[in-house]
């Protein structure tokens, strides 16, 4: 359960990041230390856990689902994430999409070198490396998306 608790802390974590500290506040109508129990690793904090109803609020205003998208990796699930509402999605179909999964692929593998320059990864150079791999997930998807519909 422990692997589990942490995992998730880390999702919150950057959920709230995601959203902002003040903003998630807000939303939540939590405060900045409670929020920040919520992911806290410390030990007093190990059992708590934000309610979801929060995480439903904050992931509303959030770029990505954070939290549901770690609840599903932890289920072996994968998450068709299809949020288009700035209406900015990337166009071009499958050619872009290769272009892009080329170009973050690239990103990932440079962060991942530099970071084992030492021998080892740190946590920043792991949240880092989390992030970068988060966004070439995304890539994906949108691959997913557009194969889909030129299937169609």
């Amino acid at each position: 359960m422990a692997v589990i608790g942490s995992y998730l802390k880390k999702h919150t974590e950057a959920l709230v990041k995601d959203v902002g500290i003040e903003p998630a506040c807000t939303v939540t109508g939590k405060s900045k230390a409670t929020l920040g129990r919520y992911y806290s690793d410390n030990d007093e904090h190990s059992d708590r856990f934000m309610p979801i109803d929060a995480v439903a609020q904050l992931e509303q205003a959030a770029s990505y689902p954070h939290v549901t998208a770690a609840l599903a990796e932890l289920r072996g699930i994968t998450l068709n994430f299809e949020d288009r509402r700035n209406s900015t999605g990337r166009k071009g179909g499958v050619n872009a999409d290769v272009i892009a999964l080329a170009q973050r692929f690239a990103m990932l593998m440079a962060e991942y070198q530099e970071s084992m320059e030492d021998g080892r990864i740190s946590v920043n150079e792991a949240k880092r490396l989390l992030k970068e791999t988060t966004m070439l997930q995304q890539v994906l998807v949108d691959m997913k998306l557009n194969l889909e519909e030129e299937s169609d």
